[in-house]
């Protein structure tokens, strides 16, 4: 018989449905980005190339597509999705030191710019929520 951590064994909890969202988000924003960028030049920094207001490249669209991927496989589960949160919180803090050094200087492989930066510190506090957000279990007190 298959096991369901779900919040109470019905429905998604918050921090399944957190990490569900924002995996498809990701998933999409990296698909989108490859038809401004296209598939040449992964690497290539300062491309003038965005989408809303960030700068991309193809190695950014990687990265977007296997995050949005991540989110959408683990956030099946809450221990799933707070593995996810974690995962958020780490990689995108790690992005946003790098970010915060980045910008501007010809070895940015990812081709960032400060809403990029400001966008990766906001997934980190996403990330947290997702990790961290407490998860009522319900009582059947009919038994």
């Amino acid at each position: 018989m298959a096991t369901n951590d779900n919040a109470a064994g019905r429905g998604k909890s918050v921090p399944e449905i957190l990490g569900l969202a924002f995996g498809a988000i990701y998933l999409l924003i990296g698909i989108i980005g490859f038809f401004i960028t296209g598939f040449d030049d992964f690497f290539a920094h300062d491309t003038g190339e965005t989408l809303l207001g960030f700068e991309i490249n193809g190695m950014h669209n990687v990265v977007h597509i296997v995050i949005g991927a991540a989110g959408l496989a683990l956030s099946n589960t809450l221990s799933g999705a707070r593995t996810y949160g974690w995962l958020l919180a780490v990689g995108y803090g790690a992005a946003f030191v790098y970010g915060l050094f980045a910008v501007g200087e010809t070895w940015d492989f990812l081709s960032l710019n400060w809403a990029d930066n400001w966008l990766h510190l906001g997934t980190v506090i996403v990330g947290l929520v997702i990790a961290l957000m407490p998860v009522r279990n319900a009582v059947d007190n009919r038994r």
